[in-house]
């Protein structure tokens, strides 16, 4: 890990100032109570945006029968934002108070796509069908980390294998800030290009810019609050940039519409009349196992739940890996601390995503972002629950905070979890090329699961040919397998006709 890293992660040798200090081991893991509270305020806006984007993903497309999650035949975006903010306050704090680790938690990108655009469509299938399929995945998830099968994986994955992807995913998260914040866009004859014409030009590039630049130069000079500091100044600079200007919300040209290509990416900083908005919580307990079940058949079920369990078996593995060795809490054995915990907690988020109908919750690769300003207990997870749970009450202050602003955040953290490579023996081939391309894939192929899985099977296949297969833990062989069989998913549905 960077040196920076290093700096604030040096023990203390202090006695417990309180019981808070005592239940967190604040003072033992080298933190303050200050030190947590930033850290989970960091987390907070990096990831804050899920409250508006799983609306958009999982709260605008009918199922089969044309109804809307949290019921009606028209979208009910307030009752899933609201349901979204619950249940990410729900596990968050949970995963902080048990597992006393700093990885919070909320409705997983990827895993509510699958079910908006690949689940719900199905023949027969509801939301509340979907719901229950997920809430099956986290039954049989959780099954796994209990019998200790979970745990074992880590464990059998080489050391190697896990730096490469904490150094993968440090470029993935980087990737997502660049994405998100507009800076890189798609088009101009090349997967991707800077800004929207390959140079850089409007306010909202202009703030994002700022708030990057100002977070570097305050990590450098090491001033406590670096990071909380620069994104909430460059959210009172957009905020002052859209009441002057008024630039309003990206939207896309088309032939009928020069659209708003300039606009912001997502929030829009425009201060409203009230602060305060009662939450709708329509998506509660709609969920219906049998259902699903009797929409898809056995087969189909088994081919959804496999399809979400092995996403969201690995994300989190490789998410645990990742914020973990960033903050110092990976021991001798290459073990993170509070690992089979951490694993729990994320398998009950698959079973409350399920009960709250917004899709399965996971641990967020934006929980690093805390670990940079600090952060190296579950405390700052608690505060980062404890902003969700305010944030369903004050969603138009939370609406305040552009993408812009909130980004630059997982673009430096992104270089303090890159900076791992330096550990990785590059000299290796049977080593190197496997590092590679898990360290490759993830931002390429825009998916943590993508990348873990080309790695281990390219270890296996390559530890096969060079002789040392009984070298490789069996699990190994068993999760690469599996890999094989999700990256083929598509190719086996079509062969059983679903």
């Amino acid at each position: 890990m960077g040196c920076m890293s290093q700096t604030q992660n040096a023990p203390s040798t202090g006695a417990p100032s309180s019981r808070l200090d005592s239940f967190f081991s604040i003072s033992k893991r080298g933190s303050t109570v200050g030190r947590e509270v930033r850290g989970g305020m960091v987390t907070f806006f990096a990831m804050c945006y899920i409250i508006v984007l799983n609306p958009l993903i999982i709260g605008t497309v009918p199922d089969s029968t044309g109804m809307y999650l949290g019921g009606g035949t028209e979208p009910n975006m307030p009752a899933v934002a609201a349901g979204t903010a619950l249940i990410a306050a729900i596990c968050s704090i949970f995963m902080g108070a048990w597992a006393n680790f700093p990885l919070a938690m909320a409705a997983g990108l990827g895993l509510n796509a699958y079910l908006a655009y690949g689940v719900v469509s199905l023949p027969g299938m509801t939301w509340a069908g979907a719901m229950g399929l997920v809430l099956v995945e986290g039954v049989i998830i959780l099954l796994l980390v209990l019998t200790g099968f979970r745990k074992a994986v880590f464990l059998a994955v080489p050391q190697f294998l896990k730096t490469a992807i904490a150094v993968g995913m440090g470029l993935f998260i980087a990737f997502i800030g660049l994405i998100n914040a507009r800076f890189v866009t798609t088009g101009g004859g090349t997967p991707v290009q800077l800004g929207n014409s390959g140079s850089l030009i409007g306010w909202p590039t202009a703030v994002f810019v700022f708030g990057l630049v100002l977070m570097i130069l305050l990590w450098v000079r090491k001033v406590p609050g670096a990071i909380l500091i620069a994104i909430i100044a460059a959210t009172v600079l957009a905020i002052v940039v859209e009441n002057t200007v008024g630039i309003g919300q990206f939207a896309p040209a088309t032939d009928a519409d020069a659209g708003n290509p300039y606009g912001w990416s997502m929030n829009v900083p425009a201060l409203s009349t009230s602060a305060f908005a009662l939450p709708d919580l329509g998506t509660l307990f709609q969920v219906d196992p049998i259902g699903g079940l009797r929409a898809v058949g056995v087969v189909g079920a088994i081919i959804v739940v496999f399809s979400l369990l092995l996403a969201d078996f690995f994300d989190t593995m490789g998410t645990m890996v990742a914020v973990g060795t960033e903050a110092g809490l990976v021991d001798e054995n290459s073990d993170v601390e509070n690992s089979q915990r951490v694993l729990v907690a994320d398998s009950v988020g698959a079973i409350m995503g399920g009960v709250g109908g917004v899709s399965s919750n996971t641990s967020f690769v934006e929980s690093a972002t805390g670990v940079g300003e600090g952060a190296r207990t579950g405390l700052a997870t608690v505060v980062t629950g404890l902003c969700f749970l305010i944030a369903m009450f004050l969603s138009p202050i939370v609406a305040l905070v552009p993408y812009e602003a909130a980004t630059p955040a997982l673009v430096l953290v992104g270089f303090l979890m890159m900076s791992q490579v330096v550990e990785i023996d590059f000299s290796d081939l049977t080593k190197a090329i496997p590092a590679f391309l898990t360290i490759i894939l993830m931002p390429f192929a825009y998916s943590i699961t993508v990348g873990m899985g080309a790695g281990f099977i390219m270890y296996v296949v390559i530890q096969i040919v060079v002789g040392n297969a009984k070298k490789v833990h069996w699990l190994m062989y068993v999760v690469s397998a599996l890999f094989v069989l999700y990256f083929l998913r598509d190719a086996l549905t079509g062969l059983l006709g679903l």
